[in-house]
This record gives C-alpha cells, structure tokens and sequence, in this order.
C-alpha cells in the first residue's frame, strides 16, 4: 500500500515540475498531471536501468523522470493532443 502512495505522491510532484520546466503552457488536470509524472518515471526508469533493479532515490533519477515527463509532453503535442 505505502508503495502505491509513494508512486502517487513522486509522480504529482515529478509532473508538476515537469509542467513546470516545459515551456509554454501545459494545461491539464491535477489526475493527469500526477499520471503524466508517474508515466515520465517508467519511461526513465526503462531507459535507464536496462534492467537492474533500482536502487532508491537520487537526483539522477529525479531529474530523468522530469525529462522523461517533458518527453511525454512533447509526444503529446507532436501527436495533436491538447496538453
């Protein structure tokens, strides 16, 4: 239970500051925005593990769901979704 908490509460915080750092304007909803984070960390987490096991949290990893986040944006809209 307290795993999924905590992935809801990083990926909250990974997404709004990836709407953050994203230039111009990224308007979603509180929900999208907290799934917009939690997907931006697996996207980072497949890219750059490559199959090791995690070994908690560091800065490294923070900042490679925040691009990866900012990546999902940037698909989005390259898509013709309105984010």
């Amino acid at each position: 239970m307290l795993n999924i908490i905590g992935a809801v509460v990083s990926g909250l915080v990974i997404g709004v500051l990836a709407r953050y750092f994203y230039p111009g304007a990224v308007t979603m909803g509180l929900g999208m925005t907290m799934l917009l984070g939690i997907a931006g960390s697996l996207l980072a987490g497949l890219i750059t593990t490559r199959g090791r096991s995690g070994e908690g949290l560091n800065r490294a990893g923070c900042l490679a769901s925040i691009l990866g986040a900012m990546a999902l944006i940037f698909l989005g809209r390259m898509m013709g979704w309105h984010l």
